[in-house]
């Protein structure tokens, strides 16, 4: 029995809530190194304090993917999680920037670092189930389109959250230099404002979508449900490891290489832009210059989302209509690449706009087309388990850029952190390669037909 369609404002509705939550996600990925830095943290540093958010993600993503599997609450299956991290990041998002309020107990520097845990943890558990509901909801005709839309209102979050820092200083006049080298003021206003959107949207997804019984997902499966009473969750997890489908395999390395570039874009834009562009001492991370250097990154930031959120509602679902899945995630790899590349080359902070052009070509494209091909290769009663098994693939690579990222910037590549970006631009070279060799089962079939 195959799911019913969805209307447009259905399939929007369930996904505002990853509006409010790539709103804080952008506040962290935008200002978590520069807050960081402020706290006292040097440049080649920064990658182990970003080490403890994808630990956490690929902790807590598989058990949170299998037990939204096996869930029903009065709230529904996946809801119950998606508010439950929606509370936790709002107060990591209020916490982080205040954490020199915490002085006396322990260093802001490591405050601020366990915010950051508490706040990607929380992300993480809202975001999993969000993946999975498009699974659990949309016929295969219309994943694409749902996770197209879920781009779009990421990218609408992340631009308000990338730039909100910038507009609150140079259009409200809000401070943007603390007088005692702490976190500004519109730095602060900022988080607080990114937690009251991202609760907001949350609970407007969860009064507006209703969630399949157990019942139902049963019906509109072809296989029979498994019995696994008495089964020791790791076991399970580990047997579903081994037994993941063979697309999930081959997308793992085109996520490998795009998520060790983002990672990299991430952790050192700010550094980078600060010291290739404005010409600033890697020691300097409290001037007045220093802060507009984090605020431009907010802007550039906030341009390839919106360039993703563009990308994603005008052109991507047509040119995956048009030349299939797998090569238009390849086009946009490739973009993003050059992208990154050309910061090593931009003459001035403006050029970084055209830059961030192809970068938000490849996000739209990370955010929407691997998991459009691995739905369709996913057993309907193990779609929350498998998009959390497949976050592996997004937090192993971050991990191993955290731990090698700090000593390269230091002893390869001279503390100059723009190396780092023109890295990850190659890296994405290599996405788009590996994206040669994947089986997409679900396009194969609508061709036939």
């Amino acid at each position: 029995m195959e799911k019913p369609h969805l209307s447009k404002a259905e399939i929007w509705n369930m996904s505002v809530g990853f509006m409010g939550i790539q709103f804080g996600f952008a506040l962290q990925n935008s200002n978590a190194s520069r807050i960081l830095q402020s706290f006292g943290a040097d440049v080649h540093q920064l990658s182990w304090f970003w080490i403890v958010a994808p630990l956490t993600g690929m902790i807590i993503q598989p058990i949170i993917g299998y037990y939204s599997d096996k869930s029903w609450t009065r709230l529904g299956r996946r809801k119950p999680f998606f508010l439950a991290g929606a509370l936790a990041a709002g107060i990591g998002l209020i916490l982080m920037p205040n954490a020199g309020l915490f002085a006396a107990i322990l260093p802001a520097l490591w405050v601020g670092a366990g915010m950051l845990m508490i706040m990607d943890a929380s992300f993480n558990v809202a975001m999993e189930p969000f993946r999975a509901l498009v699974g659990d909801k949309l016929p295969s005709a219309q994943r694409t389109d749902g996770f197209a839309a879920q781009t779009v209102l990421i990218g609408i979050g992340a631009v308000v959250g990338s730039w909100l820092p910038y507009v609150l200083a140079e259009w409200v006049g809000i401070s943007k230099v603390a007088a005692d080298n702490g976190i500004p003021d519109n730095l602060i206003y900022s988080f607080v404002i990114g937690a009251i959107v991202l609760i907001t949207t949350i609970l407007w997804t969860i009064f507006k979508t209703k969630e399949y019984s157990p019942e139902e997902i049963k019906n509109f499966s072809d296989t029979e449900e498994e019995e696994h009473t008495g089964r020791i969750f790791i076991v399970q997890l580990f047997k579903d490891i081994w037994q993941m489908p063979k697309t999930m395999k081959q997308l793992a390395w085109v996520q490998f290489f795009s998520w060790f570039a983002l990672f990299g874009m991430w952790v050192y834009a700010t550094p980078a832009v600060a010291q290739h562009i404005y010409g600033l001492a890697k020691d300097d991370t409290h001037s007045t210059a220093y802060n507009d250097a984090g605020n431009w990154v907010g802007i550039i930031f906030g341009v390839y989302n919106l360039v993703s959120a563009i990308y994603a509602f005008f052109l991507l679902p047509k040119l995956a209509s048009k030349f299939g899945r797998k090569n238009t995630h390849m086009i946009s790899l490739v973009a993003g690449g050059f992208g990154l590349i050309s910061f090593y080359f931009a003459p001035d902070k403006n050029f970084l706009i055209l830059s961030m052009v192809g970068v938000g070509m490849a996000w739209a494209s990370i955010l929407a087309m691997p998991y459009a091909i691995l739905a369709g290769s996913l057993p309907a009663r193990k779609m929350g388990v498998y998009m959390g098994i497949f976050n592996l693939f997004i937090t192993i690579p971050q991990i191993i850029n955290a731990i090698i990222g700090g000593p390269m910037v230091k002893y390869m590549y001279g503390d100059h952190a723009v190396i780092t970006l023109v890295v990850s631009g190659c890296c994405f070279f290599l996405a788009a390669l590996a994206t040669l060799f994947v089986e997409d089962k679900d396009e194969v079939v609508i061709q036939k037909i």
